[in-house]
């Protein structure tokens, strides 16, 4: 099935602000609280993602570079990983609809994008 706009998964230490910000331009996001998914993996979390088909947004590079490598080796399917890197809750949300006005979920798939 092909997908045109991106929905996303925050990580746990990506502020629940940017959801709202995010929101209030109309695309879909949703955090690790709202999914009761606090205090899960890096794994756990990707791999919630990909069964809800959202795009994980983290500030935790190291870890899901690795992971997102892990996918690849496995010949599995991720949704895409954008990694934030620590900024404002407004300068990230104004990064990140360039991204969701611009690329396409589809587009998106196995990506790793940095903002």
């Amino acid at each position: 099935m092909s997908s045109l706009f991106i929905e996303l998964y925050l990580d746990e230490d990506v502020s629940i602000v940017i959801a709202d910000l995010v929101r209030a331009r109309g695309f879909a996001a949703l955090t690790t609280r709202e999914a009761g998914r606090l205090d899960r993996s890096d794994q756990e979390q990707l791999d919630y993602a990909v069964s809800e088909q959202k795009v994980l947004l983290t500030h935790n590079r190291y870890d899901f570079e690795k992971l997102a490598q892990e996918y690849f080796a496995a010949g599995k399917q991720h949704c895409g990983i954008i990694i934030a890197v620590r900024r404002s809750p407004y300068e990230i949300a104004r990064r990140l609809l360039i991204i969701l006005n611009h690329v396409t979920a589809d587009e998106m798939k196995n990506q790793l994008r940095y903002i």
